[in-house]
C-alpha cells in the first residue's frame, strides 16, 4: 500500500495520496488513514447543486471531501473551530433535504482530533490566515496501529 514518499513529509504513502491535490492538510491525513485500513475512497468526486436562481442556474453547490464507494458514504471534514462551521452545516442540511438518499457524515474538529489522538498523531493548530483548523505533524502511518 504505502509505496512512495509523501512530497510534504517524506513518509511513505500510496500513489493516490501523493498525487492528489488536497484542499487542506487534514484531508491528506484522513486519506492516509483510509488507505491504511484499505478503505477505497474518492476525493471530491461529486458536486451537488444546492441552490438555484429563478432562471434555474446553479448558484451554490457542495462537494463533500470524500466518497467511500464500498460504504456508499460521503465524508466531510470540518477541522476549523466550531464557531466557523455554521455555513458548512447549512450546506449539509440542504444536501440532505434535496438528496435524502445520499449518506453523508461530518467529521468536526473534535472528531478529527479524537481520531488523530487515537493513532498518536501529533496535532497543531493552523493560524486563521492559513485556513484555520487542525493539521497533523508529519507521521509514520505504518506505526500508527501500535499507538
Amino acid at each position: 500500500m504505502p509505496d512512495r514518499p509523501d512530497p510534504l513529509d517524506g513518509m511513505p504513502v500510496s500513489d493516490r495520496v501523493a498525487s492528489t491535490d488536497f484542499a487542506h492538510p487534514s484531508e491528506r491525513v484522513a486519506a492516509r488513514i483510509l488507505d491504511f485500513y484499505r478503505i477505497r475512497w474518492e476525493y471530491e468526486p461529486t458536486m451537488f447543486p444546492i441552490e438555484w436562481d429563478t432562471a434555474g442556474n446553479v448558484t451554490a453547490s457542495f462537494s463533500p471531501d470524500f466518497y467511500l464507494p464500498d460504504l456508499d458514504l460521503y465524508l466531510e471534514l470540518t477541522t476549523m473551530s466550531q464557531k466557523l462551521v455554521t455555513k458548512k452545516n447549512r450546506k449539509v442540511r440542504r444536501l440532505r433535504e434535496l438528496y435524502p438518499d445520499v449518506s453523508i457524515r461530518i467529521f468536526y474538529q473534535k472528531d478529527f482530533r479524537r481520531l488523530l489522538f487515537k493513532y498518536g498523531i501529533p496535532v497543531r493548530e493552523q493560524p486563521h490566515e492559513a485556513g484555520g483548523g487542525l493539521d497533523a505533524e508529519p507521521i509514520d502511518i505504518e506505526g500508527a496501529d501500535e499507538a
